[in-house]
């Protein structure tokens, strides 16, 4: 029993390959719960389509689109909870040494799990929605009968603003404000009533009927800790950072909703929770690495935003490239491929058409070769024109941007001038304390030195005297030895 034992490496395998292997089905459970999402989508459109309401017919994309988003909204919420759970059993496994060491990893499983869970339909909406359903007569087809959806004719960019919205709203709504209030609540209802039931209380007449302090802070939920307080903000900050350039009113409804935040976390933390135990902590941890990665990343997810997913880049390129008289007249005809409608494959072609004359082109919404040229259907040189102008607007914007930055972080310092002369003033208040002890300490030093000096100087100086008067003695004493030793005998 006295002998300490030091887990190894072959004792640590098994949770590390455990933690990769669940951290894997969970990313990849998210990725799965998105597609059945687009699958939703897809199979919701092509049905009503087919409806005899016109009403429903014309309103088909804006109904799959706020009822997919609900949807995410409502699996987002659920996972998050079970990825919270997730993330500590798997921590608990792999044995951390330290208290510190087990709160990283902790806080690294959670927020990679619900980073992935909260942005991968937003990531989904904004760079790849509409970029492989193919072109007419060649369309990418799920599950044999259902062609991949398609952005509206306008792009993407719309539905990138509602998606997050709706989501970043309703999570703020529901998991950070109707969440912070009620399930603190529900727990503690939950173990009152178990504690009654375990525990049948003794009627004792002497007993007040009114409960004591101590009995009321034991009835309320034990505190676990800042982490979730912390994920709630680190995720509403990817939030209003990451996509702002889509919705440029996130910042708006955080603030507001971080002023609700407040009051709450306030009643939560002193009517609801015990209170927690003090511990000093010099910074934020890994906190600060986690936002001031987010930070970074959100520079180059905006640039690609408004490169890949707006029409801001082709817009600029038609207007100083291809356009005549500089405007944007003719962009939408420009951004316009052709296709012979004679070359769609046999049981794809439309039953019927809404025109008098039969159409022998059609346009749809790419940069391709139309069909009287020799690489018909391939890319144009518009198409890579415009993909060379995306990508170095892209390089542009965050080598610009992260210039800025750093130029900000120059000019602003970390500790406001008045503060940091304030901290000068004490430590030199400081030094002149600590100097005017070490001066005190060594004139008292130096005094019982001189005392010493002096006390040894008057002993040699008695010792003197007392041998000179010691020789006038045996002068004066003109006796025999033996006489004067037997008087220094008596002596």
């Amino acid at each position: 029993q006295d002998e300490k034992e030091k887990l190894t490496w072959s004792d640590r395998i098994p949770g590390y390959a455990a933690n990769f292997g669940l951290i894997l089905f969970m990313i990849m459970l998210t990725f799965s719960a998105v597609f059945g999402v687009i699958v939703y989508r897809i199979t919701t459109a092509a049905a009503l389509s087919f409806s005899t309401n016109e009403t429903t017919r014309s309103n088909v994309r804006a109904t799959v689109t706020a009822t997919a988003v609900i949807i995410n909204l409502v699996v987002i919420l659920v996972l998050d909870e079970i990825y919270g759970a997730v993330a500590k059993w798997l921590t608990e496994i792999e044995v951390p040494k330290t208290e510190k060491t087990f709160e990283e990893r902790l806080i690294l499983k959670a927020f990679l799990l619900k980073f992935v869970n909260s942005y991968a339909p937003i990531f989904y909406v904004a760079f790849f929605k509409g970029r492989f359903v193919g072109r007419p007569g060649h369309y990418v087809y799920l599950f044999d009968g259902y062609r991949m959806e398609e952005c509206a004719p306008g792009g993407c960019l719309m539905e990138l603003c509602i998606q997050l919205s709706i989501i970043m709203l309703g999570k703020q709504l529901i998991q950070n404000n109707l969440f912070e209030i009620g399930i603190p609540k529900l727990k503690k209802l939950f173990r009152k009533l178990k504690d009654e039931r375990t525990e049948p209380k003794e009627i004792d007449t002497n007993q007040s009927k009114d409960p004591q302090q101590w009995d009321l802070d034991y009835i309320l939920e034990p505190f676990t800790g800042l982490a979730p307080e912390y994920m709630e903000m680190i995720i509403q900050f990817g939030f209003v950072t990451l996509f702002v350039a889509s919705f440029p009113l996130a910042p708006l409804f955080a603030l507001l909703n971080n002023i609700i935040e407040v009051r709450l976390d306030a009643k939560k933390f002193v009517t609801e929770l015990r209170r927690p135990d003090t511990v000093r902590a010099k910074d934020i941890g890994i906190w600060y690495n986690i936002l001031s990665g987010i930070g970074k990343l959100s520079v180059i997810i905006n640039a690609f935003v408004i490169a890949v997913t707006s029409d801001f880049v082709p817009r600029l390129m038609y207007q100083y490239a291809y356009s005549q008289n500089g405007t944007m007249h003719g962009f939408i005809n420009h951004t316009l491929s052709y296709f012979n409608v004679s070359h769609l494959k046999a049981g794809t072609q439309p039953e019927n058409s809404p025109f008098a004359q039969d159409v022998l082109f059609c346009r749809f919404k790419d940069y391709r070769e139309p069909p009287w040229s020799q690489n018909q259907y391939e890319f144009s040189k518009q198409y890579w024109a415009v993909l060379s102008a995306r990508l170095a607007f892209v390089i542009l914007f965050q080598n610009l941007v992260m210039s800025l930055s750093v130029l900000v972080d120059w000019m602003i310092p970390d500790i406001p001038k008045d503060i940091s002369e304030q901290i000068k003033k004490e430590k030199s208040v400081l030094v002149d304390f600590f100097l005017k002890e070490e001066h005190e300490k060594l004139k008292l030093i130096e005094s019982f030195i001189a005392h010493d000096k002096q006390k040894h100087k008057s002993g040699t100086k008695g010792g003197r005297i007392r041998a000179a008067s010691s020789c006038q003695f045996n002068r004066s004493q003109k006796g025999s030895l033996a006489s004067f030793s037997s008087q220094h005998t008596e002596v």
